[in-house]
């Protein structure tokens, strides 16, 4: 019966039960709960998108600003339309999970592939602080329309998206098909209640009861005046500016294909229909959203709140118990449509992760699968960056959104340039359609990417610029570490298993005499070398003395004891001496045992201070020398010794 130590037990308690590698099969996503927990951060956006263009376009066109946004919308939905396509051919062919970067490997290179690697990554860490901090936004625009403009909960703006940070990162944590059970129903939930605003909006609109918002209510965005937009020669700077924000709906489209690891075979399949029920799915929900703030001229807040779908929301449903009802319930399935968004990454991360580790640009580290058969490294990596995000923004979200899609949109170049050179390679039928196709979501995406950076570059999209390059280099440098290691280490000399040294010396490092000292000295006879000695530097005059007396006496041991003096107390420096003393004949090779006392309490780990690990960095260095830590618990010599039985060297 094996003891489980304290810590291992606690993430038992906290976890679950550890699920074995067999499992791994089990824990795959159907088609409708890969909607729910894939798909949230896609269709959660549409929450945002639409009020991140009239956040643009409002203050330099004014009222004008809901007659642009249908036609933005619709361009939008263009885009959204090719990169439907171009996904759908990138999880018809490239059934592991990556995306665009296994796209971007496998034509043009792995050195190439990291640009959509980075992409990816910063894109992840930005969608867990920008919809965490959406969907906490979306609980104060409760609190301020259901409460009569009550906004009590501006100071928990911060707290509670670091809550919700840590609770996804714990959902995950367990493994992901309990991530899925909890994940997967607010997206439905969000789903039929924006369904239900676009249906009572539409009926209070056909029968002319459809209400407009106040224009000139406290802490809305200032309206501009449209003549003045344009006399300033704004058009086209502004347009594309709004084109671009409006693009942050697109954001969380490429999950599925970074995520396909996920979905029950044939994998493929299942992720292509997923994809385009997704897409469709958004579609609806950015057209009605951009529609309704077109007719009741919804505008967004310079504090963020009460949002744009919030307003709708309540001027679709009006006031009244039914009316706060309604609002009640889109706002709560909008919070958790956006919170359960932010879980997207939590998926799609660490599997993209592991894929890079695999390929050698990250650590090995990221493609271990951990207690619950989830990729624990790269979760917990990733909520500790998403948390620092969200700590230096304040958990703003229009601070955000400038980090926002430059990252997805550079993947989304970096898959339609794969695709289109995968197609101009290969005789197949359409040919020419699927080459035009991904080359228009190449070009598309290349000029969102452009627009974004110019536009938003003095509000924090220099950082994501200068960000790119630097971790593209880092992944490379990385790689080139690996390689270099393995190229090193498969350098197998001729007979290089045969002895180098013509006599084998043992030296065991003696503190005191004791079972664990015993223990080593068992040990080097067992090794059976030329001589044994056993070696003490003498720091303590007086406590060297005792020992070489009571080592005389003893009968235990007749390997001799010899004393080291060590009168600058530097022990790592006179035993490195040592064992340069003794090897330095080129005929002679040392092995020094370090006895290791191990105490299971905290108590005796401090009492008890360890040198083994410091003693072996010390002599790994030298040539012809090799070191063994020899560990011996001594918590359990103690509970024999007082149990009355005498403790043994085991």
């Amino acid at each position: 019966m094996t003891l489980d130590r304290p810590a291992y037990r606690v993430k038992r308690r906290l976890l679950g039960e550890p699920l074995t590698t067999e499992h791994v099969s089990d824990e795959k996503l159907t088609n409708r709960t890969a909607l729910g927990v894939l798909a949230s951060d896609c269709i959660s956006s549409s929450a945002y998108g639409s009020e991140e263009m009239l956040r643009v376009l409002v203050p330099v066109v004014g009222v004008a600003a809901f007659t642009m946004i249908l036609p933005l919308t619709g361009a939008i939905l263009l885009v959204l339309l090719l990169l439907t396509l171009c996904y759908s051919d990138v999880v018809t062919l490239y059934t592991r999970a990556g995306g665009s970067y296994v796209v971007a490997r496998e034509n043009f290179g792995p050195n190439v592939a990291q640009v959509a690697a980075v992409a990816l990554l910063v894109d992840y860490i930005v969608t867990v602080a920008v919809q965490v901090s959406a969907g906490t936004n979306a609980l104060i625009s409760l609190a301020h329309l259901a409460g009569n403009g009550w906004t009590g909960l501006d100071h928990l703006q911060l707290p509670v998206s670091v809550a919700v940070i840590l609770l996804l990162a714990y959902g995950n944590l367990r493994g992901v098909r309990e991530a899925g059970r909890m994940f997967a129903l607010p997206a439905y939930l969000f789903m039929a209640a924006i369904g239900l605003v676009l249906l009572v909006a539409t009926v209070r609109g056909l029968t002319g009861e459809l209400p407009h918002a106040d224009l000139e209510a406290p802490g809305v965005v200032p309206l501009g005046s449209p003549g003045d937009g344009w006399l300033q020669g704004a058009s086209l700077f502004i347009v594309l500016r709004s084109f671009a924000n409006g693009g942050s709906s697109l954001t969380g489209l490429e999950a599925i294909s970074n995520g396909i690891s996920a979905f029950r075979e044939p994998q493929g399949r299942n992720a292509r229909h997923t994809l385009v029920a997704m897409s469709c799915v958004l579609a609806v929900l950015v057209l009605g959203v951009s529609t309704l703030a077109h007719y009741t001229h919804a505008v967004p807040y310079t504090d963020g709140t009460p949002t744009v779908i919030a307003q709708e929301a309540r001027l679709a449903f009006e006031a009244g118990p039914l009316g706060t009802a309604g609002l009640v319930l889109v706002q709560l399935a909008t919070a958790l449509v956006l919170y359960t968004g932010a879980n997207t990454p939590f998926t799609g991360f660490p599997f993209l992760a592991s894929f890079v580790a695999e390929d050698r640009f990250l650590p090995r580290v990221l493609t271990r699968r951990g207690h619950r058969l989830a990729f624990s490294n790269g979760i917990i990596a990733l909520t500790a960056v998403s948390l620092a995000l969200l700590l230096v923004t304040g958990a703003n979200v229009d601070r955000l959104v400038a980090l926002y899609a430059i990252g997805v949109f550079t993947a989304f170049t970096m898959a339609g340039s794969g695709l289109t050179a995968y197609h101009l390679r290969r005789r197949e039928p359409m040919r020419r359609v699927k080459i035009t196709v991904n080359a228009l979501a190449a070009v598309i995406s290349a000029a969102v990417v452009l627009i974004f950076a110019v536009t938003k570059f003095t509000e924090g999209a220099w950082l994501v610029v200068v960000i790119f390059p630097l971790g593209v280099w880092a992944l490379v440098r990385i790689n080139r570490e690996y390689r270099h290691e393995t190229a090193a280490l498969q350098r197998l000399p001729a007979h290089g298993d045969r002895p180098r040294s013509r006599r084998h010396r043992v030296l065991v490092l003696v503190e005191t005499l004791d079972l664990a000292t015993l223990k080593a000295l068992r040990y080097a006879h067992e090794l059976r070398p030329d001589s044994v000695l056993a070696v003490h530097f003498a720091i303590d005059e007086a406590h060297a003395h005792r020992l070489s007396d009571a080592w005389e006496s003893t009968s235990a041991t007749s390997v001799p004891l010899e004393l080291v003096a060590c009168p600058d107390r530097r022990l790592r420096h006179a035993m490195r001496e040592l064992a340069v003393r003794t090897t330095q004949d080129g005929d002679t090779s040392l092995t020094v045992l370090v006895p290791r006392r191990m105490y299971a309490n905290a108590l005796g780990k401090l009492l008890h201070r360890g040198t083994g690990e410091a003693m072996a960095r010390t002599l790994e260095q030298l040539p012809h020398v090799a070191v063994t830590i020899l560990p011996f618990d001594a918590s359990r010599a103690l509970k024999t010794l007082e149990s009355g039985r005498t403790p043994g060297l085991d």
